[in-house]
């Protein structure tokens, strides 16, 4: 998979040798490790940029339209710039061993997902583009919300288990407070779910406005199924943070954790499902 000499292989390998930086930060402490790991994420992100730039000019769509896969890596270089942002703030916060593993878990999985765009949404893109173009930023938006609350609750359950065992002083891991953590996770969730929900909304209306043959919107679709019975895990863990406040810094991480982790693994295996390794018939693709 390439765009003009870029392939998919020169921004992993970059963003594989940032993740390998960042791990050795947590052995040797040094101001050229705190640069280095940014320097090959940023080289990266660059070559990802161009890479997408390339796929929409050829597919004539935005890259959240072209492809399932393009969407996915729309999303991979949201999280990249979201660690290059921190990673320029503080430097000495640790984000990339939590936040790069997904970033290469994305990038890993868009190779068995589908380069094709959605023909039902081309052929009706001039009539409702509006209507498309806000189902798949919604949805962008909404999944990078999730990938932060992920790792949110990540990171507030090593620094629990650090400061459990006296190790919060350790060189190379230096987090914030649970007290912050925590806070960040719940409105990381309390953001995020509603955006989901007026995503898969649009999405049911762009389905519902589409009616043609074969493609046809059906609610026994399996991924209309499989995600909305996600979505209600998320939904759930939605009103229970709105009921117990921040209090339960803990159990909050916990519940996002699998709840987000769940979402995400229903995601990538849906698009790796309906993508061109396993032919699943569905609306979607």
């Amino acid at each position: 998979m390439t765009g003009q000499g870029v392939s998919l292989f020169c921004f992993l390998a970059s963003y594989t040798l940032a993740f390998g930086l960042e791990w050795l930060r947590l052995l040797r402490s040094g101001r050229m490790l705190r640069v280095l790991a940014p320097m090959a994420a940023t080289a990266g992100l660059v070559a990802h940029t161009w890479f997408l730039w390339i796929r929409s000019s050829e597919a004539n769509l935005p890259p959240l339209l072209s492809s399932s896969r393009d969407w996915f890596l729309v999303l991979a270089w949201m999280a990249v710039l979201f660690y290059l942002v921190l990673a320029t703030v503080d430097d000495e916060l640790p984000i990339g061993i939590f936040l790069l593993p997904l970033v290469l878990i994305l990038i890993g999985s868009a190779y068995f997902i589908s380069s094709e765009p959605n023909q039902l949404l081309v052929d009706n893109l001039d009539a409702r583009r509006g209507w498309v173009m806000l189902h798949s930023t919604l949805l962008v938006f909404a999944i990078a919300g999730v990938l932060l609350g992920f790792v949110l609750s990540m990171m507030y359950l090593v620094q629990h288990r650090r400061l459990k065992h006296k190790q919060a002083g350790q060189s190379g891991m230096l987090l914030p407070s649970l007290e912050k953590l925590s806070r960040l996770n719940w409105w990381a969730v309390v953001l995020t779910v509603p955006l989901l929900t007026l995503g898969m909304l649009t999405g049911v209306i762009l389905g519902l406005l589409a009616q043609d043959g074969d493609a046809a919107f059906s609610f026994r679709d399996p991924v209309v199924v499989v995600s909305g019975a996600v979505w209600l895990i998320a939904v759930v863990l939605f009103v229970y943070l709105l009921q117990t406040g921040r209090r339960l810094g803990k159990q909050v991480a916990w519940r996002t954790l699998w709840a987000f982790g769940l979402l995400l693994a229903t995601i990538i295996g849906l698009q790796v499902l309906t993508g061109h390794t396993v032919v699943v018939k569905t609306w979607h693709t």
